[in-house]
């Protein structure tokens, strides 16, 4: 062979010039893949969980190497390429090397399927290209802003920005897992004549490959060695009051008695940002919540959870910022000015990737939010969203931000996750507008970002929330309504946000929230940015109409009575990684009309239901999966899957159908 290739244990070494390969089993028919060009190979697992002791099958002739972990063999030939193959040698993935040869088993290769490219001493960007497959469909790689749901033919960032969590995991229709297990900023191309992933800093390709015979089966394996969600607490699964945002102490407890006095459903209710003097400070204002005690202490009583929102900013004015600056917990700018982010000041981002760090914004909160019983947080700006994403001009503690940026929504999880369990909680859960993989595991529920109050951008939320689950993140939510422009009062936007509110109760956390025009703001002036855009008018269930009020209620009550079904699912994805909200093929894989269908929904195995999901949209086609007896909601009429149905859709009905066998009382 071409390189050197030496078994360790049950680690298969490939080794040529300066080259260094790796292939080990991590997991149940699964490898994991490192390749680099220093003396030594790097040991940062990065999203994968420690690899449990595996015996693998290891093969070494004159002209291959081969390594197999149950139902998946990676072969390298004499001159160094990798092919995986499942056990009828069907191949599974291939490295894509470029030849001009006819014969390339006789010729040396013109391009290479790994390259590392060094720029002048910096750390090099590298490249790993496969062959493309033909019929492919990929799905996952986290929550994204695209109006389709399968990925095939598109050039993703690998970044973090505001509404977009970059998780770099796939699942393919032709039965494999793929992992990217790197933090570096980049993209993948998806491209018809090639797979290719880039890494703008990386001393390493890692990556991560499973085999399975179903969707299924592909998460369940791969949330084997990323985690899964803990124990999902009971309050989560019912209705969240939030907008942008309660000013004071009296209009938090305001909303939440009217709530009660109506009879409403409402589990948790949410303290947007700027209830602090100063960003970093961690700590309510007293001038406007004087008694935050008394506030929690009369919001359980009523049986609601109290949310505050947390910001990683930090400002200079703030009492933390000079400890935060000498201990080294602040983000780095190596040029220009060290202000990373605009919002009423200029703030510097925590950097949370030391366990110091963490340890200290943690104790912050626990003295300032904890004393009061409050253990439920809104990790708010977890891309974090740098005022200007030059990833090439910020450095965290372990490393640059083009090196590790990706990586940042979980450190920042961890922050409160480690410290909430070492003080013993069951049950942590953190709202967060970032994730990348393996941030499942660390009690983060992930919501869509501030997105636009539009019916594109609400098509675009619910294949946002597909993928989502597709990567592993089961928790997952949006802002119902959608964040920016809605006007309480325009009759457009109460259509928007009764559609949106019906995806809402299918959601796996129902959240209402937004930034709601002011009554008092003219449209000229929010148009020219002049108001403040910390004030907000109402985002109440009774906000928008008596009339849509009565719908509202309806979806509020039939969103109580799906939540022992909805804790059900949240507990089988603590145990398998299964999402909540689900496409038709992840329950339906035999049947290829399920891929072909992404503007339906799942919630689990039992209940489907068809958003709405244009303006004036009245009526639509619903296609009904498999051999089972489908249930009509309304009528009560029962139907044989393998059909479609033209269903009306009246502002107050959501077409939705109960599997046959549901055991659920909705």
């Amino acid at each position: 062979m071409k390189g050197i290739v030496t078994q360790r244990n049950n680690r298969l070494i490939w080794h040529y010039d300066d080259e260094l390969m790796w292939i080990e089993p991590w997991g149940c028919d699964s490898l994991r893949v490192r390749i680099t060009h220093l003396y030594e190979m790097p040991q940062q697992d990065w999203a994968l969980l420690p690899a449990e002791n595996q015996n693998a099958s290891i093969v070494i002739s004159q002209n291959q190497a081969s390594i197999t972990n149950g139902k998946l063999k990676a072969a390298i030939d004499h001159l160094g390429r990798i092919t995986f193959v499942d056990l009828k040698g069907k191949t599974v993935l291939k490295e894509r090397w470029e030849d001009r040869a006819v014969d390339a088993d006789k010729m040396a290769t013109d391009n290479y399927a790994r390259i590392f490219k060094p720029f002048g001493g910096k750390m090099p960007e590298v490249t790993m290209t496969f062959e493309p497959k033909d019929g492919e469909k990929i799905y996952g790689m986290g929550q994204r802003q695209l109006q389709f749901l399968e990925l095939k033919g598109a050039e993703l960032e690998l970044c973090q920005k505001n509404s977009q969590s970059s998780v770099p995991f796939y699942i393919s229709n032709t039965g494999y897992g793929f992992l990217w297990n790197n933090p570096a900023v980049g993209t993948v191309n998806f491209a018809k004549n090639l797979t290719r992933w880039t890494a703008e800093a990386s001393q390493v390709i890692d990556y991560w490959i499973t085999v399975g015979d179903t969707p299924a089966e592909l998460i369940e394996k791969y949330t084997a060695v990323t985690g899964r969600p803990g124990k999902f607490p009971h309050f989560a699964s019912g209705f969240w009051q939030s907008k942008l945002r309660y000013h004071t102490q009296d209009e938090v407890l305001s909303v939440a008695r009217e709530y009660k006095k109506r009879n409403l459903p409402i589990s948790v209710i949410v303290i947007d940002f700027f209830h602090w003097k100063h960003q970093g400070d961690w700590s309510f204002d007293s001038e406007y919540f004087p008694d935050p005690k008394a506030m929690v202490d009369e919001l359980k009583a009523m049986g609601i959870e109290v949310m505050v929102s947390v910001w990683p900013t930090v400002d200079p004015l703030s009492e933390n910022y000079p400890e935060m600056k000498q201990r080294g917990f602040l983000i780095q700018t190596d040029r220009g000015v060290r202000t990373q982010y605009h919002c009423l000041g200029a703030q510097v981002f925590y950097d949370p990737t030391t366990s110091e760090a963490r340890e200290y914004m943690y104790q912050k909160i626990k003295k300032n939010y904890g004393q009061y019983g409050i253990h439920l947080f809104w990790l708010d700006e977890a891309e974090p969203e740098f005022q200007c994403y030059d990833f090439d001009n910020y450095r965290f503690r372990i490393g640059s931000a083009q090196e590790v940026a990706c990586a940042y929504p979980i450190f920042y999880s961890r922050a409160l996750y480690d410290g909430q369990i070492a003080d013993g909680a069951e049950a942590p859960i953190n709202l967060t507008r970032s994730a990348w993989s393996g941030s499942q595991r660390f009690g983060a529920l992930v919501w869509s970002g501030d997105i636009y109050s539009s019916f594109r951008s609400f098509r675009m939320q619910m294949r946002a929330g597909l993928n989502a689950g597709l990567s592993g993140l089961s928790w997952w939510t949006s802002d119902i309504g959608g964040f920016w422009g809605g006007d309480p009062e325009d009759p457009d936007f109460r259509e928007l946000l009764i559609r949106w509110f019906q995806f809402g109760v299918f959601s796996p956390v129902c959240r209402l929230h937004g930034h709601r025009r002011p009554s008092d703001v003219l449209p000229a002036v929010e148009d020219s940015g002049l108001f403040d855009f910390t004030t907000c008018g109402p985002n109440e269930v009774w906000s928008y109409g008596e009339d849509n009020y009565e719908i509202i209620k309806s979806l509020l009550l039939l969103r109580e009575r799906l939540r022992p079904y909805v804790e059900e699912l949240m507990e089988e994805a603590s145990r398998t990684g299964a999402p909540v909200l689900r496409t038709l093929f992840y329950n339906y894989p035999q049947e290829e009309a399920c891929w072909e269908i992404e503007d339906q929904i799942m919630l689990g195995r039992d209940i489907l239901a068809a958003p709405i999901l244009y303006a004036g949209m009245t009526e639509r086609d619903v296609y009904l999966p498999g051999d089972d007896v489908w249930t009509d909601y309304y009528t009560g009429k029962e139907y044989r899957g393998g059909q479609t149905l033209h269903c009306d859709a009246p502002l107050s009905v959501i077409p939705f159908f109960i599997r046959k066998g549901f055991g659920g009382n909705i």
